[in-house]
């Protein structure tokens, strides 16, 4: 498998120095790989300073969530695979519907501040999935889960957290954003969401002067909260704000344009009788079990009530936030199932669900019974030893998400977890899995053999 290339230090960008290189069309790899630089090159500084003014400022009260630029698109904004890929999206996206799906990768809470090493390990992964014997199984682009950098969403870590780790990655990577991608520092002068906007939310395609001596261009997503097209799927992305706990899509003073948002995407799914894989994708996740971050329940309430409104559900839920795998099944009244995945252990830091000396948390489990207006959540199975990712596969008539943690290494294609919906029935289903082309070379095998048994016999 191709590494990434080590070359000299990113050049810092300055306030005199940023304004991004215009291009026609997308750049996605880097073309010329050797072996993983093993540290920073921009050596990342203590936050210890900025921790404690923090600190200060949550004993007044003063933490709220931040406001946040209106997207381009007006109420409902919309980017495509097809618009994100340039002039030769027509091909690609006939390959697609041919192979009879599309696959993609998602993880979150990637960056690092102590190294590249526990990201690279990910990232290397994720690469490997390139090299299939069918093109069917390629994936075609990645879904960031937020926190793409830390502590704090400024500049001057994206060359070492984001540009580098996926100079390798041969296909589009999109993003919600994170609480720490629009946290700043308060020792520093630079906006919430600057630097996310600038490298996921171009309005051409252009490389970041953030990307330093690398030429992977800026994302265009039309903003922080969009709805993502592409064959056979739907994915609307959220932005959680910048809170540590809990995750917040509206309220006073960040306005309810995202409840507008959904409201609106949603009622587009019902008028089009959308019949793909629908997704929701935010950093915050709604449940978690035992973990370091907490439920994010008004969040999931307001998003409950559109959809309630609309009559329109996801087939399943991505988050990141908790620093580990989580997947559950929300079963509704309906007796319809909603997978709710948090997969937070891109790079930073992996946490523990229990405490030293705690017993391991048993999977599955029931963590919410379906009683007084509840809906059933089961915990059915976590990773919170590993680094790990997403591999998510939709069809005309399922949605398949699988977990594979970077431990396997770049040879194991087979996932530690796995779940899949039936798209119409919105129930968990046994995968159907396809002919990739092993039948064939088994009976060339056959074949073969019988024939050098004959040959013997003569």
């Amino acid at each position: 498998m191709p590494a990434r290339k080590k070359q000299g230090a990113a050049p810092a960008a300055t306030a005199g120095d940023l304004a991004s290189r215009v291009l026609t069309q997308p750049v996605f790899s880097e073309p010329q790989p050797t072996s993983d630089p093993s540290t920073f090159q921009v050596r990342h500084a203590s936050d210890t300073a900025a921790y404690k003014a923090i600190d200060e400022l949550n004993k007044e009260h003063k933490i709220k969530p931040l406001p946040f630029p209106p997207p381009r698109g007006g109420v409902e904004p919309r980017v495509t695979l097809a618009q994100a890929i340039g002039s030769n999206e027509k091909a690609l996206l006939d390959q697609i519907t041919r192979n009879g799906q599309i696959v993609f990768h998602s993880t979150g809470d990637c960056g690092s501040t102590k190294g590249p090493k526990t990201q690279n390990e990910v990232t290397d992964k994720m690469i490997s999935d390139f090299e299939e014997s069918h093109p069917g199984e390629v994936p075609q682009f990645n879904f960031l889960l937020g926190d793409i950098v830390y502590s704090f969403g400024e500049r001057q870590y994206y060359y070492d957290q984001f540009y580098e780790p996926y100079r390798d990655y041969h296909a589009p990577v999109f993003a919600v954003a994170g609480n720490h991608d629009g946290m700043v520092s308060p020792l520093q002068h630079e906006k919430s969401l600057q630097a996310f906007l600038r490298n996921f939310c171009a309005d051409r395609f252009c490389v970041s002067p953030d990307a330093g001596h690398l030429s992977r261009t800026a994302q265009i997503q039309p903003g922080v909260f969009f709805t993502f097209e592409a064959p056979y799927l739907r994915i609307i992305a959220l932005y959680s704000n910048t809170l540590e706990d809990p995750g917040v899509i509206a309220e006073g003073n960040i306005g309810n344009s995202q409840l507008q948002f959904l409201r609106a995407a949603l009622g587009r799914v019902k008028s089009e009788r959308y019949s793909g894989a629908l997704l929701f994708a935010h950093h915050h996740p709604p449940f978690v079990a035992q973990s370091k971050h907490g439920w994010s329940v008004d969040m999931q309430a307001q998003i409950d009530q559109i959809c309630n409104e609309a009559g329109v559900w996801p087939h399943a839920d991505l988050a990141g936030h908790a620093h580990n795998y989580q997947r559950f099944t929300r079963t509704r009244p309906d007796g319809t199932e909603i997978p709710y995945v948090v997969c937070g252990n891109g790079g930073h830091n992996v946490q523990r669900l229990t405490r030293s000396g705690q017993p391991a948390i048993r999977a599955p489990q029931v963590i919410q019974e379906a009683s007084k207006g509840q809906d059933q959540i089961v915990l059915e199975n976590y990773d919170d030893q590993n680094y790990g990712y997403l591999r998510v596969v939709a069809s005309a008539r399922q949605l398949r998400i699988e977990y594979h943690p970077a431990a396997d290494g770049a040879h194991t294609k087979a996932p530690d977890d796995h779940v899949t919906v039936d798209l119409t029935k919105r129930k968990l289903a046994h995968f159907a899995a396809r002919d990739t082309g092993m039948k064939q070379r088994i009976a060339e095998v056959r074949e073969l053999k019988a024939k050098t048994e004959k040959n013997k016999r003569k």
